[in-house]
């Protein structure tokens, strides 16, 4: 205020006032409430009238400018205005309001002192008033501002999350056109019983020379699509054998399928519902026990990836393939990969600190922290190449159901997915393969470069936006429609859009 200077508030203005300063202005108040005292009782002796003016002028001074410094006071503090200064000034005007409360006589002698003081006071809040306004006034703009991007940025993350939900329902939904292709074949094939694709011979199935898969999915056209991507793609056609492993309801559909389009240049489809695993129940696996206990909602096909070796008791090595990838190379080389006595390999998803270990595991949880690294890898399912003997030498499948059993509260990992499970399950386990064996990300990420796509061995649509539904990504859904048979008389009946 020196120099007739104006003030201007300091950064921020965080904790304005204190409680003391509202002490300061309640003592204020009861000053007011003193003076109309005073003069309530000066009536009955009948001042003079130009001293009672002098009272009543005084008074009203005080009052109003008393009530424009709380006023301002209270904006400081809601707004969290950091201006020392003002916080000192304002304070010790209100101090010396309170003390001139204290210092008011009956008379008129004692009245010229006082008078003279608070119009000296007054003068001081009009001047500290005048040029705080502005500034006052600009701060409650910007916290207007703040409050009208916070309340739009609340609305924007409930809109996202709305859409997470929406995307999510229309994933795991069954379409009607797909729906309609499943009934059409299951209808075809209790008509027509002899439409169904052959059991594939043991021989085949089991011979440990040739390329076996493992899909496992109730996904009719998807899965034609990963056969056809493989076999179109590769050298040797003949030497590539697909185990597609499907619900009970959706097996009838599967072999008629298949026997009305076989599998080109002498590739083999073996097909299976999940009954056929008897040693599947209660007292060896704990995911069937929870199902049974309704602790767990995923489909048990989803699991099956963790009994590869009791599947394919006679293979060495299975290549897992989601039923939700488009393959574009010959996937012989994937067959030669050393992984040195790892039983996994696979592509890693991880870069700086994105999508590590601490991303999926609880490490709240004591075991977590003392058996993992929040700093590993995480890797991903979609293209995994399995080593089944030194599966069963590590024994896996038992560690896998240690974990799956002390998750059942949920306490390891947030249930409903099963890569945490394979995470745990594969620590110290897995062997990183070259990324462009596995592109991710066509299910939700719209900026994936063509040159990495060219060059994938395998294109995987994880995400939401699969690509047999309408919310695919149009610069990727030519990549798996063109492996879609369009010409298959039941895809026409159903009205499948591609």
């Amino acid at each position: 205020m020196a120099g007739g200077r104006p003030i201007r508030p300091m950064n921020g203005l965080r904790s304005f006032f204190t409680d003391r300063i509202f002490l300061s202005f309640l003592s204020t108040l009861l000053f007011l409430v003193a003076i109309s005292f005073l003069l309530s009782t000066k009536a009955t002796t009948r001042p003079h009238p130009i001293q009672s003016l002098h009272f009543d002028l005084i008074r009203r001074q005080a009052s109003d400018h008393a009530a424009l410094v709380s006023a301002y006071a209270a904006y400081s503090r809601r707004l969290k205005i950091d201006a020392s200064r003002q916080v000192r000034l304002f304070s010790n005007l209100a101090s010396s309001l309170s003390e001139l409360a204290s210092r008011v006589g009956s008379d008129e002698d004692s009245l010229h002192p006082v008078e003279k003081e608070a119009k000296d006071r007054v003068k001081l809040a009009r001047q500290l008033v005048s040029e705080s306004k502005e500034a006052f006034d600009t701060q409650i703009k910007i916290q207007k501002l703040r409050d009208t991007i916070f309340s739009v940025n609340e609305q924007l993350h409930r809109a996202r999350k709305l859409g997470d939900l929406s995307s999510q329902i229309a994933a795991s939904s069954t379409p009607k056109s797909l729906h309609c292709l499943a009934m059409r074949l299951m209808e075809h094939r209790i008509l027509h019983p002899e439409d169904a694709l052959p059991s594939t011979s043991d021989s085949i199935a089991s011979d440990p020379s040739l390329y076996h898969y493992a899909i496992f999915s109730e996904n009719i056209i998807a899965v034609s699509v990963v056969v056809n991507s493989v076999i179109r793609n590769a050298a040797d056609p003949s030497r590539h054998v697909f185990h597609v492993v499907t619900d009970p309801m959706y097996l009838p559909a599967m072999q008629v399928w298949f026997a009305k389009r076989p599998p080109t240049g002498g590739a083999y489809v073996d097909l299976h519902s999940t009954d056929e695993y008897t040693f599947l129940d209660a007292s060896y696996s704990p995911v069937i026990r929870q199902m049974e206990t309704g602790k767990q909602e995923i489909s048990l096909l989803h699991y099956l990836r963790f009994y590869l070796p009791e599947i394919f008791p006679k293979l060495k090595r299975v290549i897992l393939l989601e039923d939700d990838v488009v393959v574009q190379k010959d996937l012989a080389e994937l067959w030669k990969v050393d992984l040195q006595g790892n039983v996994n390999g696979a592509v890693e998803m991880c870069f700086g600190g994105f999508r590590r270990y601490n991303r999926y595991l609880n490490f709240t949880n004591q075991v977590v922290k003392e058996r993992f690294s929040p700093r590993a890898c995480a890797w991903a399912y979609g293209v995994n190449v399995f080593d089944l003997q030194s599966w069963r030498i590590e024994r896996c499948t038992e560690q896998f159901h240690q974990y799956q059993e002390m998750n059942e509260d949920g306490l390891l990992w947030r249930p409903g997915t099963v890569l945490p499970a394979g995470l745990m399950t594969f620590y110290t386990l897995t062997k990183p393969l070259e990324k462009s064996w596995h592109v991710m990300g066509l299910g939700y990420n719209p900026s994936i470069s063509p040159e990495e796509i060219r060059k994938a061995a395998v294109l995987h649509f994880n995400g939401n936006m699969k690509p047999w539904l309408d919310v695919a990504m149009n610069q990727y859904k030519q990549l798996w429609t063109k492996y879609v048979d369009s010409d298959m008389e039941f895809l026409q009946l159903c009205n499948f859009g591609l």
